[in-house]
């Protein structure tokens, strides 16, 4: 018998003493009350897949969602958005790919959540509900796959990361340039010494804008607004606040591209500088801020991360750094972006890792290293720990602009060194009745 018919066998055996069912064998291994011999992904059937419910079904979430409907290892059976409009084209989209009238539709995320059919959820809701959205559904013992960035603020992500510590859930976090093939390589030529001693990186991102101000309106039918606000401080509606190019720009949902654009490059330097579960010991940077209108994050900026290491990030908008991340050591220099990867010397493209050499989590597909892991129970290529270290990259930089000068942060204990102006920043208030 091969091993997976003998996993099968044994899942099966263990199922009927327990008198259990396979899905309450999954959670069960979940929370470690049974033995955790989960079958891979590829000896499963159709009968076997992991159910999938969406939280925020907008360009990006439906954009995810739609890796979820490719796979053979998922099925999509719900989709949340506060948006009439946006859940009902979500569960037609669902449903014609299917060819059936399966996908349920709720306006609350709770009710979706509290489906014990679910076993993981897509978030992509807006950034400042990603983290409520996230807890809720590590407590009620959903596995996850979240958009990035990943919070507003740091506490937020330590709040999260225990949560899915505690309840033993699998994280993905939505950057999913780590399972592309260029970005690997690129770190692995850094952290094999293929450049000689890596001493700057620097990372590009595309800018926030500015806006004008918007009248007021009254809130449509279709929508509920509240819910939508969330936690943030309440304001009054415009049809403008809840469109992604602009509540991306509002400080109340996001920290514009630093983070919501920028943590995808950040998280390749932190990956590359081999600093994933660390993080700069020193940070300083200057931002131009609109000075009125709805948007008010960071339309240009310039931010200087040094690492213990030596090791220094010029993280800047694209205007100033190319957009991607360059990586230059002592002995040469690689450049990687979407679609496009270079170096000097140019001999270091046509290289191979050797097999004694450093070789870093190697995943094809985001969303697959995501369902293998809900099956195998094993750590995804961006876990949470990790998430929450690019994060603080991302959120420190913004409050080293805002408070103009440089910032001596300690990355064990996660908070600013003898600063609390600043450490008073890693926090934010939240609209009653939400809370961490």
């Amino acid at each position: 018998m091969s091993v997976a018919g003998m996993l099968i066998e044994e899942e099966s055996n263990l199922c009927r003493r327990e008198g259990l069912t396979r899905r309450g064998f999954l959670k069960r291994a979940a929370v470690g009350m049974v033995a955790p011999h989960i079958t891979p992904a590829s000896a499963l059937g159709a009968a076997d897949r992991i159910t999938v419910g969406c939280i925020g079904v907008g360009p990006q979430g439906c954009g995810v969602m739609d890796r979820f409907l490719d796979s053979q290892a998922a099925r999509v059976v719900a989709v949340c958005d506060v948006n009439a409009h946006r859940r009902e084209d979500a569960a037609n989209r669902v449903n014609r790919y299917y060819g059936d009238t399966g996908c349920a539709t709720y306006n609350d995320f709770r009710e979706l959540i509290a489906r014990e059919d679910i076993d993981a959820v897509l978030i992509a809701s807006p950034d400042h509900w990603h983290v409520l959205h996230a807890i809720a559904a590590a407590r009620a013992g959903k596995d996850m796959y979240v958009e990035k960035p990943l919070g507003l603020s740091l506490v937020e992500g330590q709040t999260l990361r225990a949560a899915i510590q505690r309840y033993g859930r699998v994280f993905q976090f939505g950057t999913q340039q780590r399972s592309d093939r260029n970005f690997r390589f690129a770190c692995e030529l850094v952290q094999n010494g293929r450049i000689g001693q890596l001493h700057t990186i620097k990372v590009g991102a595309p800018a926030s804008h500015a806006s004008d101000n918007y009248p007021s309106m009254p809130v449509p039918d279709w929508l509920d607004y509240d819910l939508w606000l969330g936690s943030a401080p309440w304001a009054p509606f415009t049809e403008k606040r809840i469109v992604n190019d602009f509540w991306w720009h509002i400080s109340d949902y996001a920290l514009g591209f630093v983070a919501g654009w920028g943590i995808h490059h950040v998280d390749i330097a932190q990956w590359g500088n081999g600093s994933d579960l660390s993080g700069p010991v020193e940070v300083e940077g200057a931002g131009v801020f609109p000075p009125d209108g709805m948007c008010d994050c960071a339309t240009s900026w310039n931010v200087l991360c040094t690492y213990a290491s030596g090791v220094t990030m010029d993280f800047t908008d694209n205007v100033q750094n190319a957009q991607g991340v360059r990586f230059e050591g002592s002995e040469g220099w690689v450049y990687v972006r979407r679609g496009f990867i270079d170096a000097q010397p140019k001999a270091l493209l046509r290289s191979t890792i050797e097999p004694h050499e450093t070789h870093l989590y190697k995943s094809r597909h985001h969303v697959e290293n995501f369902l293998e892991c809900v099956r195998t129970r094993a750590k995804t290529i961006c876990p949470i720990e990790v998430a929450v270290r690019s994060d603080t990259v991302c959120q420190l930089s913004d409050i080293a602009m805002r408070l103009g000068r440089k910032l001596h942060w300690d990355p064990d204990n996660e908070c600013f060194i003898d600063d609390e102006e600043a450490n008073r920043r890693l926090g934010r208030a939240m609209r009653s009745p939400w809370r961490l």
